[in-house]
């Protein structure tokens, strides 16, 4: 068997920086090496200087990173600071009047939301939290829709440093619960509900039940008017959102916090197993989101960002509620579905709001490229000038409709790596810099040690597969699992003598220094002594021109070791009978094709959709299962149909 990771997907088309883009970009290339220099010369060094000139301290540090009790790393240690100050208080001199939240709800109401505005709110709601008993280092859920006051509750928590955590709304009942039991929580902010797909999302039912068996320490729970509906509202415990923050100030004091203080715990949506709440520290935390809006995102004065993400995800923590704001820019918020009421909703936004800057996920950019070209190109694009991708390697062709279609061949696109663990990007490119290959986060970013490494921890040569690694600290990495230190060493430092972090994806590194995501190390098939990762079989079937969209998983084979078992949209109808017997055998002989007779799918089953998360995120524990016809013991209350499921079993 191989050692290393087989890599077989071939991609050689580079995209040069656009030169208008480049002349006006924050970052220009000899920026980067310059950037690149000092980070090499002095790592932690690098990052206080950064921390010193783009954060506000209130009592300033001298230690920029305590290696003392690694990996419990610690970063600006003696240093005070509040990050709603640093989101919003420094601001309101300068740009106070300025946009911060651009809000469209599902059903087309709007909000304007000026940096004074969403001061007074923020400061009214944090001073209610403290009326209603809310102090610091008290842990707050929060569990709400997307809008502008879930901002607010997160900035609220950060103002007079509880210790927030939120959950996507679309986790049920059972999922909250046990969120709330494992982190102690003192209070549930919530709604009467959410609007998602022309449906409303029973939030505040969710909430009841999730508090029904009386074995928690909440003890409050305030409930924003959303969508009107009649909800019941329990005497002496639940407060609607109106009446907590009726004669509210609106100046609330910040509380000066440690660096190292926990800003919020975010959980992972694993589908088994105990909940494991990651623990994110404030001034880290804080200066990561700030330089990767700069140098990723090229924020500039004058852009409109939007990042699509929910709040109850990293991307919604740190590119909707924190990055953002920090250094002042215009972002818009929406909270329903991308496809709601038709498969334009995302382009009329970007028309509507003049989007400059658009960052989504692969699985929103595939779905809505299967809807056909018309719909993007029936919409005023023309102001867009970035994009984004976030939540999982992003194929080639997907990557190229992406650049050709909605960014009409002039926007640079950002494929950006990195975890809920990581807290900001760690690989992407830098778009006044960096040629762009598509399919490839491209390069770790200044201060980011990343390496692909062997089983011994040795670099593995160009090209070849391993397991991605980050050699260094960085300021805005996971501080623990809360209430859990050892499951945190166990999780992230098992190898290497725990000197260094494992991502859990395999990856390659290109002769150029490029890295390629290869999928998760759990995703990694073993087909007759070799190991391919499942990310490169899913971009050969949808480099397909029949294809909308594919996942890749492995069978239990007694010869093989494994079978490749692919599941597969298709654009138009979903082929039965001998048209799909045909699609078959031309997919299986597109894949030899393409990459090699090793990677042919055994078993090809299509269906209308893949079971995701509402927040995207396709649940391969759930194919793996299904393709090795166990029984569905997963949660699947939180997937947008759960109909695909009895369809990929070959029941419906």
């Amino acid at each position: 068997m191989s050692k290393n990771i087989d890599s077989i997907l071939q991609e050689n088309r580079v995209f040069e920086p656009p030169a208008e883009f480049a002349q006006k970009a924050r970052v220009t290339p000899d920026k980067l090496q310059a950037l690149r220099d000092a980070a090499e010369a002095d790592h932690a060094g690098f990052w206080g200087d950064l921390a010193r000139n783009e954060i506000d301290w209130q009592t300033p540090f001298t230690v920029s990173l305590d290696e003392s009790n690694a990996p419990h790393y610690r970063w600006f240690t003696d240093g005070k600071l509040n990050v709603s100050w640093n989101c919003l208080d420094r601001h309101l001199e300068t740009r106070g009047d300025k946009t911060a939240l651009i809000f469209e709800g599902e059903q087309g109401d709007t909000r304007h939301i000026t940096y004074r505005e969403l001061h007074a709110e923020v400061c009214q709601f944090a001073n209610a939290l403290k009326d209603n008993g809310v102090g610091k280092g008290d842990r707050v859920i929060i569990y709400m829709p997307m809008t502008p006051e879930a901002v607010i509750a997160m900035q609220a928590c950060a103002r007079i440093g509880a210790i927030h955590s939120v959950v996507f709304g679309g986790f049920s009942s059972q999922a909250l619960a046990d969120r709330i039991k494992d982190a102690g929580a003192k209070m549930v902010i919530t709604a009467d509900g959410a609007h998602r797909g022309g449906k409303i999302v029973e939030l505040k039912q969710a909430t009841d039940e999730a508090l029904s068996d009386g074995e928690h320490s909440v003890e409050k729970v305030i409930v924003l008017r959303r969508t009107g509906h009649d909800v019941a509202m329990r005497d002496g415990r639940d407060i609607w959102w109106d009446d907590a923050v009726s004669g509210m100030a609106d100046q609330c004091e910040p509380e000066w916090v440690d660096a190292e203080h926990p800003l919020f715990l975010l959980y992972t949506s694993g589908s088994t197993g105990k909940p494991k709440g990651i623990q994110h520290s404030t001034g880290g935390y804080l200066i990561n989101a700030i330089v990767t809006c700069q140098w990723v995102f090229d924020i500039q004065d004058d852009d409109v960002f939007w990042c699509t993400a929910d709040v109850g995800w990293i991307t919604g923590h740190t590119y909707v509620a924190f990055g953002p704001l920090a250094i002042g820019a215009t972002e818009v918020m929406y909270e329903g579905a991308p496809t709601w009421p038709d498969g334009g909703r995302f382009w009329k936004i970007c028309q509507d709001h003049a989007v400059t800057i658009f960052y989504t996920a692969p699985t929103a950019i595939r779905a809505l490229m299967r809807l056909g070209d018309d719909i993007p190109n029936s919409y005023d694009l023309s102001k867009l000038r970035l994009l984004g991708t976030v939540g999982e390697p992003i194929n080639p062709e997907a990557w190229i409709w992406y650049h050709e279609v909605i960014g009409k061949e002039r926007c640079p696109i950002v494929d950006t790596w990195w975890q809920t663990e990581t807290g900001a990007h760690m690989i992407a490119p830098l778009p006044g810099a960096t040629p762009l290959k598509p399919g490839s986060c491209t390069q770790p970013l200044p201060g980011i040690a990343a390496d692909v490494v062997d089983e011994q921890g040795n670099s593995v040569p160009d090209n070849a597969g391993g397991y991605l690694v980050i050699k260094k600290p960085w300021p805005s990495m996971l501080r623990t699992i809360w209430g859990d230190d050892q499951r945190y060493i166990d999780t992230y430092w098992p190898m290497f003598d725990g000197k260094y972090y494992l991502a859990g994806d395999s990856a390659r590194r290109d002769e150029d220094g490029f890295f390629w995501i290869m999928g998760r190390i759990d995703d990694v098939l073993n087909v007759s002594g070799h190991r391919l990762g499942t990310m490169e079989v899913e971009s050969a079937l949808v480099a397909h021109d029949k294809v909308a969209e594919a996942a890749v998983v492995g069978r239990k084979d007694d010869i093989k070791g494994e079978a490749i078992v692919a599941f597969v949209i298709c654009k138009g109808e979903r082929p039965v009978g001998d048209a799909a017997d045909a699609m078959i055998k031309e997919l299986r002989d597109w894949v030899a094709r393409e990459i090699g007779p090793i990677a042919k799918p055994d078993d090809i089953r299509f269906a209308d959709g893949l079971p995701k998360t509402r927040s995207g995120k396709i649940m391969r524990r759930l194919l793996r299962a299904i393709a090795n016809n166990e029984e569905i013991t997963q949660d699947t209350s939180t997937l947008e149909n759960e109909a695909v499921v009895e369809q990929l079993q070959g029941k419906a």
